[in-house]
């Protein structure tokens, strides 16, 4: 089947996978991660599996660095649940659509390993900015919990939408570039797509 007789849902569905997968590439090489390539697996049922290989080695030479390492990995995950609200269609300004974002993040539409992620680099950041923490002060960590979060969030909006365009465009290309997979001795209904690093590198978005 050609990819253009996919069916609206089928293609609305994965065009917003592919919007939080490029929002995790797109993102994460603004923040000086080196990065691979790009898959995304959906099908008839609108089951999925995407994908943005990322690279989590750096340098790490001091404490500042560790703090600046954390915080740019947090947005990272962050990035992709916003960029998975963007509007797909041609609009002069692309905004994430915070409130579903959240709601993505905590689970509804699956990115529940980024939310686990995010939870625990987030205390590790924290137990640095604050090393001198009464582990029983409770409402002091997690109001110190929230301000870190906060301002992260607000940080990773900044970026997903100045790169709005980016995103988009690259998912839009991804989604064009599925191909329905055969099965030997049932009907095919799953759509593969595979963007290699060399192949994302000589994107004109990039």
């Amino acid at each position: 089947m050609d990819v253009k007789k996919m069916p609206a849902a089928v293609r609305e569905h994965a065009l917003q996978i592919a919007h939080h997968e490029m929002g995790h590439y797109v993102v994460a090489r603004t923040l000086g991660f080196e990065t691979g390539g790009v898959t995304l697996t959906v099908t008839m049922d609108l089951r999925h599996k995407g994908g943005a290989s990322i690279s989590l080695v750096r340098p790490i030479s001091s404490m500042e660095a560790m703090k600046e390492y954390l915080e740019a990995r947090i947005m990272v995950l962050f990035a992709g649940t916003m960029a998975q609200t963007l509007p797909s269609a041609h609009t002069h300004e692309k905004h994430v659509d915070k409130s579903q974002a959240a709601a993505i993040l905590n689970g509804v539409l699956g990115a529940e390993r980024d939310d686990a992620k995010i939870r625990e680099l987030r205390h590790l950041l924290r137990n640095i900015t604050y090393p001198d923490t009464d582990p029983a002060a409770c409402d002091s960590i997690t109001a110190e919990l929230k301000a870190i979060n906060d301002r992260l969030w607000l940080r990773a909006q900044d970026i997903v939408e100045a790169l709005a365009e980016t995103i988009t465009e690259l998912a839009e290309t991804l989604v064009s570039r599925l191909v329905l997979v055969e099965q030997w001795g049932r009907p095919a209904d799953t759509y593969e797509v595979v963007l290699t690093r060399e192949v994302l590198e000589r994107m004109k978005p990039l």
